[in-house]
């Protein structure tokens, strides 16, 4: 049943591998930023998820930042995170992006302030995610707030949320609990480790999450032997083969192409991978290599879908 009017919900329902992206808002305001990363994109990319003040840093609000994706000719994914707004804050940016185009949401903790140019700053989560998560499905169930007030005409958003598959301690309980509250679709943290993303595949499959979700896995260009080692250290359940960095090492000044094949090897692991409806591919702010992979791995074009 499609119910948001979601270009991205629709692709899914239809069965087609779906790819998405990122656009990040810039630490400014200025709006030709996010059209030129959105029209980079145009062709593909399904959708585009907008993020939210990424690691606890002021950026642009991803509500604004949906808007121009979808003016340059891209469905926007609006980020939302329990962070930085209170439950009517929440709502009265559902309510907005609704209006504003966007179909999609993704509903986030959020990063630690701590990570950001505002260390200082106070973290609200006056509700968490699982709640966040539950009243984007009851505004679109229901058309009513928290507490209860009819908001028609409603939301009915297609929701997201994230995953950590290979973090360490991982409990699979707590994606179940993001599935019980209403989500549609997780998108999961990057992977390199194409063996232990299946192994996770094979521990959640017992519990239905491949048929009561869709299961996006995260993907990212390698860029250098520094850049993967950063991002073991320093990106929660991000791990890295020895043997990519190693190839990424030999590759010298060619380690971006070197970085290109080999995340499209994972792509094509990752779509061997029984349940994966799609693939989320970021680009840590920059759109080139993300082309070039979505390209390589032979996902384009991009379906029309009516």
């Amino acid at each position: 049943m499609i119910r948001s009017e979601s270009r991205l919900e629709r692709i899914l329902h239809g069965g087609i591998f779906a790819v998405t992206a990122e656009v990040v808002p810039p630490r400014s305001a200025d709006g030709g930023a996010v059209t030129a990363q959105a029209r980079a994109l145009v062709g593909y990319a399904d959708a585009v998820n907008v993020t939210d003040n990424p690691t606890g840093s002021a950026h642009m609000s991803s509500v604004a930042g949906a808007a121009l994706v979808r003016q340059a000719g891209l469905e926007p994914v609006v980020q939302l995170t329990c962070r930085d707004r209170n439950r009517l804050g929440l709502t009265a940016d559902l309510l907005g992006a609704w209006g504003l185009g966007a179909r999609n949401v993704l509903c986030l903790t959020g990063d630690p302030t701590s990570l950001g140019d505002h260390p200082q700053a106070t973290a609200v989560y006056d509700i968490d995610v699982l709640e966040l998560v539950g009243l984007v499905a009851r505004l679109r169930a229901e058309g009513r707030s928290l507490v209860g007030q009819s908001l028609e005409p409603a939301p009915r958003f297609f929701i997201g949320v994230a995953d950590q598959p290979l973090v360490a301690g991982y409990d699979p309980a707590r994606l179940e609990q993001k599935a019980d509250a209403g989500a549609d679709f997780v998108q999961t943290q990057i992977v390199y480790d194409v063996d232990a993303f299946g192994e996770w595949a094979e521990q959640i499959r017992p519990r239905g999450i491949f048929e009561r979700m869709f299961v996006l896995a995260g993907a990212a260009p390698l860029r250098s032997p520094k850049a993967a080692r950063f991002m073991q250290e320093h990106l929660p359940g991000v791990v890295v083969p020895k043997r990519m960095i190693d190839e990424l090492e030999a590759a010298g000044p060619d380690g971006s192409d070197a970085g290109v094949r080999l995340t499209v090897d994972v792509l094509a692991g990752l779509r061997r991978v029984d349940g994966v409806a799609g693939v989320h591919v970021m680009g840590l702010g920059k759109e080139e290599p993300v082309r070039r992979v979505i390209e390589d791995a032979g996902l384009i074009p991009r379906p029309t879908v009516v």
